[in-house]
C-alpha cells in the first residue's frame, strides 16, 4: 500500500511532500515526491492516562468512537474495573483491547481499594500486582494515589513500586496538591508521572524535581486552561490525557481537540505534536508508530492543519475508519458484574438531629476537588432535612458488594436542584451506590433502580423516572456511543430541568466519593476527610 500527502515529521520538525509505502503492517519506506494529494500525513494521537470504564462504554465500542478523532493508542488503567472485579476485571479488559482495533495499553491497578477507608468489590495485592507486572498485556504500574502511603514508606505499597522497577516498567503517579519534602519523598520512591496538577505552580514544582507532566482536560477535570503555559517550558516532559471522559464529549473529540487548542492559542506546532504524539510513545516504551520507517503503520490523514479534520486512522497498515466509517469486526456482547441483592428503605435515610453543625461537602462544578463547610440543617419531627431553598441535600453511599448495607449519610451543597434524586454506581473508586436528593423517597427510589438493574445512572421526581443501565460492572455498557451518549444527554437534561446548574452533575457526582482528591468526601463507611485523611466528626 502507498499513501501520498504532505508529511509531517515531528521528531525531524519539517513537513514535506511525500510518500508512505506500507508492507505487512509497516512503514517500509517515507519518501519525497513532487506532486502530492493536498492532504497530511502525521501520527496519531495518544491519550497518556484514561479510564476507559469512565466513558461508560466497553474497549470495543469506546474504540470506534476514538478511531474517529484520530486516537491511535491508549494508556488506559483499568482502576474502575478492579475495583469492582479485581482480577477478572483487568483481564476482562485486556481481552475486550485485544478484539478493539485500537491500541490499548493497560497498567496495573496499583490501589485496589483506594484506600482503607472504603469497601470496594475486591483487593489486589502485592503478590497479584507482581502477577500483572509479569505480563506482556501490562506497561506500567498505574496511578499511585496512596501518597501518603508512599511517604509513610508503608510496605505493601513500596512492595508494588518495587515490583515495577524490577519488571522495568514505569510507575504512574497521582499527587494532587502535594509539594515540598513529601513531594520529594514521593518522587524519590520512583513515582515519575503526575496528571493531577491544578495550578501552574504545582507542575512546575513537579517538572522542576524531574516528573512529567499530563495536561489532562476530561468530562470533570479541566485543567488546560491551567496548564498550557507548561508548553512554552519544558515540552520533552509534557503529554496530553482526558482520565475520564463521558460519551457525549467523546463524540465531540478526543486528545485533537488539545491540540486544536494548543494551536490556537499560537504554539508551535511540531512542540503540540511531538506532546500528543511522540513523547507518551517514547515514556512508556510503546508499539505504535511515530511514522517511521519499520514502525508500524499506525498514523492518520488529515484534510490540513487549520482545522486539522480527520479524513482517515490507520493502525498496523490498516485503515479503521476513512470516509466517514468505521471498519472493525462486531464481537459477540458480554458481561461482568458484581452486586449483592438489598432493599433500601426510605426510613434507612433519615438523620436524627443533633447538636452543632454538620459537614458540608461543597460541590465545585469542572473540578474533582471540593470545598467543605459546616452548617446546621432544618429540623422536623427530631430529623435533620434538606433544604433545596439552601442547596442543602442529602448525599449517601450505599456499599454494592454485600446484603444489608448500612447507608453512609451526609450533606452537600452545589447540586442546586429540588424534588429529585439521582444516584450511580460510577462513584469512584469503589463504585458503590451513590446518591444526591431532598426526599428521602425518592434517593430510597433511585438507589433501587440501580440495585434492580444491576448498575447505572438513575434520576427519580415525583413526575418520572430515567434509567442509564451499564450492565458491565455497573460501569459500562457495549451500546454504541450515539447511543449511551443519547441516554446520557437526555438524563443530564432531566437533572438540569429540576434546578441543578452543574455542568455534568452525573460526573460530579462520581467523585464525590474519592477519598483522595481534596477536601471533603463521603464513602460506604461515612463522611471523610481528605485532607487530614480522617473521618469527621459528623456534629
Amino acid at each position: 500500500m502507498q499513501i501520498d500527502g504532505h508529511i509531517i515529521d515531528v521528531e525531524g520538525r519539517r513537513i514535506f511532500p511525500g510518500i508512505v509505502s506500507v508492507a505487512e503492517g509497516k512503514i517500509v519506506s517515507v519518501t519525497p515526491a513532487q506532486e502530492v494529494t493536498d492532504r497530511y500525513i502525521m501520527p496519531g494521537f495518544v491519550d497518556a492516562h484514561i479510564h476507559i470504564e469512565s466513558s461508560m462504554l466497553t474497549p470495543h465500542s469506546f474504540a470506534k468512537a476514538a478511531l474517529k478523532h484520530g486516537t491511535v493508542a491508549t494508556v488506559s488503567d483499568p482502576h474502575e474495573i478492579a475495583n469492582v472485579c479485581g482480577m477478572e476485571g483487568v483481564r476482562f479488559m485486556i481481552d475486550q483491547a485485544k478484539q478493539a482495533g485500537l491500541k490499548i495499553f493497560y497498567g496495573a491497578p496499583s490501589c485496589v481499594p483506594a484506600t482503607s477507608f472504603e469497601c470496594a468489590g475486591a483487593t489486589i495485592g502485592p503478590a497479584q500486582i507482581e502477577e500483572l507486572l509479569s505480563s506482556p498485556d501490562i506497561w506500567y504500574l498505574s496511578e499511585m494515589m496512596n501518597y501518603p502511603g508512599v511517604i509513610a514508606g508503608d510496605p505493601d505499597v513500596l512492595s508494588k513500586i518495587d515490583a515495577a522497577k524490577k519488571a522495568g516498567k514505569p510507575v504512574d503517579g497521582h499527587s494532587p496538591g502535594l509539594t515540598g519534602s513529601d513531594l520529594k519523598k514521593y518522587i524519590q520512591a520512583g513515582i515519575i508521572t503526575d496528571h493531577e496538577c491544578i495550578s501552574l505552580p504545582e507542575a512546575e514544582e513537579k517538572l522542576s524535581l524531574g516528573m512529567k507532566i499530563l495536561i489532562r482536560e476530561g468530562s470533570a477535570a479541566c485543567n488546560f486552561e491551567a496548564l498550557h503555559p507548561l508548553i512554552e517550558i519544558n515540552v520533552a516532559n509534557l503529554m496530553f490525557c482526558s482520565d475520564d471522559r463521558h460519551p457525549d464529549d467523546l463524540l465531540e473529540g478526543h486528545i485533537n481537540l488539545l491540540v486544536k487548542r494548543a494551536l490556537h492559542l499560537g504554539y508551535d506546532v511540531f512542540d503540540v505534536l511531538q506532546i500528543a504524539c511522540i513523547n507518551p510513545v517514547r515514556h512508556y516504551k510503546l508499539p505504535v508508530g511515530t511514522l517511521r520507517v519499520g514502525d508500524p503503520a499506525d498514523f492518520i490523514v488529515v484534510a490540513n492543519t487549520q482545522d486539522w479534520t480527520i479524513i482517515s486512522t490507520f493502525l498496523d497498515g490498516k485503515e479503521l475508519y476513512g470516509k466517514g466509517k468505521i471498519v472493525l469486526p462486531e464481537i459477540p456482547s458480554s458481561s461482568i458484574n458484581h452486586f449483592a441483592t438489598f432493599k433500601i428503605r426510605p426510613e434507612q435515610l433519615q438523620i436524627k438531629e443533633k447538636e452543632g453543625e454538620v459537614p458540608v461537602i461543597k460541590a465545585i462544578d469542572g473540578a474533582i476537588v471540593t470545598e467543605k463547610h459546616r452548617t446546621r440543617p432544618k429540623v422536623l419531627n427530631g430529623l435533620f432535612i434538606a433544604d433545596a431553598r439552601q442547596d442543602l441535600l442529602k448525599i449517601c453511599v450505599v456499599n454494592r458488594y454485600h446484603s444489608n448495607p448500612v447507608p453512609a449519610l451526609g450533606w452537600i451543597t452545589g447540586f442546586g436542584f429540588s424534588g429529585a434524586a439521582i444516584a450511580s454506581t460510577v462513584a469512584h473508586d469503589s463504585h458503590n451506590i451513590i446518591c444526591v436528593g431532598d426526599d428521602d423517597e425518592l434517593m430510597a427510589k433511585a438507589i433501587l433502580m440501580l440495585e434492580k438493574s444491576k448498575g447505572g445512572l438513575s434520576f427519580v421526581s415525583s413526575k418520572e423516572s430515567f434509567l442509564l443501565p451499564l450492565p458491565v460492572a455497573g460501569l459500562m455498557t457495549d451500546q454504541s456511543a450515539e447511543e449511551v451518549a443519547g441516554a446520557y444527554t437526555f438524563i443530564t437534561a432531566l437533572v438540569k430541568n429540576v434546578g441543578c446548574m452543574l455542568r455534568a452533575p452525573f460526573m460530579t457526582l462520581s467523585f464525590m466519593a474519592l477519598l483522595v482528591i481534596p477536601k471533603l468526601k463521603i464513602s460506604d463507611l461515612g463522611m471523610f476527610d481528605a485532607e487530614s485523611f480522617t473521618f469527621c466528626d459528623q456534629g
